[in-house]
């Protein structure tokens, strides 16, 4: 099998998938849009790898090529759509999607890291003709009931899967209501998995339409968020009724000191965001309060394009930090740790 996730959550994505028993990751790369995580999984796991949360799409694998021994479209496609290998990952998809019928519908996407050697529409066309051939039956459509994906995941390196996924699953349960400038679900879900295990309250301060409280409570937390936007806390609270979201500044949260256990926020930055005064001045008396709020050995997760070393409180070590891009914009997930 293979998922497919947001560049640069592919190590985070990789932890979620080997903690899952009966899966074991064995390879990773970039398709030119997104992270590649390959992975086995026995029968009894298929699922739960399905149901990712910080992935965007999963597909069962029907095969791989290696351009430098089949160096032609016709050749990697020969390579990658092997009669034996598709009836069994045909298998699969029917156990996890619904029956197969004798005539389907289906539509072929294909991603290049370079069209030097032969153009991406050669390569699509290539294998929906091989397709054809082999499931005289099966009509292109689009949209189409199967998925057929090719994908060079490292350069020369192919992978082909049937897709598992739809649009659902980066949606996940989708909010009630939308806001512009709304985090992705599935970043948000990243952020929440660098936590670390539920065990009390996670604070979302600038909470916005409450995609974090979202993935915190499907996981298992206490969610707590404030907003300096009134219209923000209403749409936060109708989205995630178990949340407790309260309009507040969050340089100034209102709560006891080390109350919660973990901080995960997407900071305001960008165009559609404006805080008082200056941005370095608000961000480091926020990230006062975040420190004041949260409890010793705690998790402190922050989106934001860049936060400088001069705004971070000397009680918050830096663990780690993950380029991520996000509809082509770079941003950072970081993660502090509170001492």
């Amino acid at each position: 099998m293979f998922a497919m996730c947001l560049p640069g959550l592919a190590s985070l994505v990789r932890e979620q998938i080997s903690d899952l028993p009966g899966i074991t990751t064995t390879d990773d790369g970039f398709d030119g849009r997104a992270d590649v995580i390959l992975f086995e999984a026995d029968r009894n796991h298929r699922g739960a790898a399905a149901a990712l949360r910080a992935a965007e799409d999963v597909f069962v694998e029907v095969g791989r090529a290696d351009r430098r021994k089949s160096p032609s479209p016709q050749q990697i496609v020969s390579m990658s759509w092997q009669p034996g290998k598709v009836q069994r990952a045909l298998s699969i998809w029917a156990e996890q999607k619904r029956p197969l019928t004798a005539s389907m519908t289906f539509r072929v996407i294909t991603r290049l890291l370079s069209e030097k050697a032969f153009l991406r529409t050669e390569l699509r066309r290539q294998l929906t003709e091989t397709i054809g051939q082999d499931r005289p039956r099966w009509k292109v459509a689009d949209p189409a009931q199967l998925e057929v994906w090719i994908c060079e995941y490292r350069a020369g390196r192919f992978v082909c899967g049937l897709r598992l996924s739809d649009i659902r699953m980066r949606q996940h349960d989708r909010r009630s209501l939308e806001r512009p400038g709304a985090l992705r679900p599935t970043l948000a879900a990243a952020m929440v998995h660098l936590a670390g295990k539920p065990s009390g309250i996670l604070l979302d301060p600038c909470c916005g339409a409450g995609t974090i409280l979202a993935e915190a409570v499907a996981v298992g937390w206490s969610a707590t968020g404030t907003d300096i936007d009134a219209t923000a806390v209403s749409v936060a609270r109708r989205n995630v009724p178990k949340a407790s979201v309260h309009i507040g500044d969050a340089r100034r949260t209102g709560l006891l000191g080390a109350s919660v256990q973990a901080c995960v926020s997407n900071l305001p930055f960008g165009r559609q965001y404006r805080v008082p005064g200056r941005m370095s001045t608000w961000l480091k008396t926020a990230l006062g309060e975040t420190v004041r709020v949260t409890q010793p050995g705690g998790h402190i997760i922050l989106l934001a394009p860049d936060i400088p070393r001069s705004v971070v409180s000397a009680s918050m070590t830096l663990a780690d930090r993950f380029p991520v891009r996000l509809l082509g914009a770079k941003t950072t997930i970081w993660h502090y740790q509170r001492r």
